[in-house]
């Protein structure tokens, strides 16, 4: 079962790879000691803890995802709303707006995603 849950670190990591694949491993780990001050070997074990989350996946040097960010997001905004607001995404949405007025855009475009769902 994949693990939707990040530290900072690791989700700059994971962006890095979404926002690049497939990218070979060594690739990723020279970006990642330019955009991140890493070692190699510390992108081969954050690369290796995502992978066995099921995130990614390295087969023969090419990482790629196996969670797409959009998916990824997705599930990470469902657990939260689980574990916040005991699943209601109806009390998720009244305690979002309680605290920033949505513009009429906001709230047509809110409609239209709902009426597609």
């Amino acid at each position: 079962m994949t693990e939707y849950r990040l530290g900072e670190i690791e989700m700059k990591f994971a962006e890095l790879i979404w926002s690049r694949e497939p990218i070979a491993s060594g690739e990723l780990a020279a970006l990642c000691q330019e955009e991140l001050n890493w070692k190699r070997t510390t992108t081969y074990t954050v690369l290796k803890r995502l992978c066995d989350k099921g995130i990614f996946k390295n087969e023969k040097g090419v990482v790629t995802s196996q969670v797409s960010r959009q998916m990824f997001q997705a599930k990470q905004s469902e657990e939260f709303v689980k574990g916040a607001f005991g699943g209601s995404l109806p009390n998720f949405v009244a305690a979002f707006v309680s605290q920033k007025k949505l513009s009429r855009e906001e709230i047509e475009e809110l409609k239209r995603i709902i009426e597609e769902n």
